[in-house]
């Protein structure tokens, strides 16, 4: 069996400079961290003593003869590309998905690293990313950046840099203290709406050759952003976040609402200094920056938000757990 943690990402600034439409072209940057929330993903090979050859578990529940029956796409796809037959499988996490911090990538890169795992091979952080990009973009043909599967593969707090179909990844370099403090004035809130990010991403890969001039702006604040991380005010980091908000709120009509509106101009009216709604947009987690002498009002403002404390993590994606198996076909249905 094999137990594996990924952690979901919080992206700060450079969304959407991640996608190979605009980094191709200009070259692309994120600035964004991991938190320590995390999917989980438990497999090992199912037992032949059932009248099926795949339990596959997640808000749904798929019992299958064939890997080609199975509907979660990420997962046929993935079992398909590794060759995985006759498993048992069990997703699980500490946040909802669809909520703006990555959990579909992040799902992917926990996916193939235990598919991995299973088959007694490693596979290093850059293989990870880049698979969970191929499982996600190509075999899925589901539109979006590049980001989300190199910040959970990775982990930490990271500059990430796009360019000629590959990408980098430094950490950004500031004290502990200062990472601390930056923490300590970030909360976090679920605005009680789930969505599907991808026909949002769709919508914004078309429109990249008109946005090309936000898309550059937002480009900029990243270096801005890293300046302000290793030597600035914190409290500009605040205000950096409510441009780039604004920056992206005008790339399309459905990354804002005007419910998510409301919220963000009351907690900026109650001493948030900026913001902005994590992932694509249209709903999932609001993210601020608060100096800690306004958290309680901005608390009251928003008192029916649930609000989710997290601390920054560097460990990126892991084995949990992993005991060696002997697997075999043999007694086994045959897959039609």
């Amino acid at each position: 069996m094999i137990i594996a943690q990924v952690p979901f990402r919080m992206s700060f600034f450079g969304g959407g400079t991640d996608f190979p439409a605009f980094y191709n072209k200009h070259s692309g940057r994120v600035i964004s961290t991991t938190i320590d929330k995390y999917c989980y993903v438990s497999v090992r090979h199912l037992p032949p003593f059932f009248d099926y050859n795949n339990s596959i578990v997640y808000s749904n529940k798929e019992f299958t003869q064939t890997v080609e029956e199975i509907k979660h796409p990420a997962i046929r796809e993935a079992m398909k590309y590794l060759d995985m037959h006759d498993l048992s499988l069990t997703y699980d996490a500490d946040l909802p998905a669809r909520s703006g911090l990555g959990s579909s990538s992040s799902f992917a890169v926990a996916l193939l690293m235990s598919f991995y795992a299973l088959k007694g091979k490693y596979a290093d952080k850059r293989r990870l990313a880049k698979d969970a990009i191929y499982l996600e973009r190509v075999l899925c043909r589901e539109s979006g950046g590049e980001q989300d599967q190199i910040a959970a593969a990775y982990g930490g707090l990271n500059k990430i840099e796009f360019r000629d179909n590959d990408f980098e990844v430094s950490p950004v370099i500031f004290s502990s203290e200062r990472k601390r403090n930056l923490n300590e004035c970030l909360m976090m809130f679920f605005t009680g709406f789930s969505r599907f990010s991808f026909s949002i991403q769709a919508e914004h890969e078309k429109a990249i050759p008109a946005n090309e001039r936000q898309l550059l702006e937002m480009l900029s604040l990243v270096d801005q952003a890293e300046a302000i991380l290793t030597s600035g005010d914190l409290d500009d980091f605040g205000r950096l976040l409510d441009h780039t908000w604004q920056l992206k709120r005008s790339l399309t009509a459905s990354i804002s609402t005007q419910v998510i509106d409301q919220f963000y101009g009351a907690a900026k009216a109650a001493g948030a200094l900026g913001g902005k709604l994590l992932g694509a947009g249209g709903g999932g987690f609001l993210l601020l920056y608060v100096r800690q002498e306004d958290q309680e009002s901005v608390r009251k403002a928003l008192e029916q938000l649930k609000e989710i404390p997290f601390r920054f993590e560097n460990g990126g994606a892991r084995i949990l757990y992993y005991a060696a198996e002997n697997y075999s076909t043999s007694g086994r249905k045959k897959q039609i």
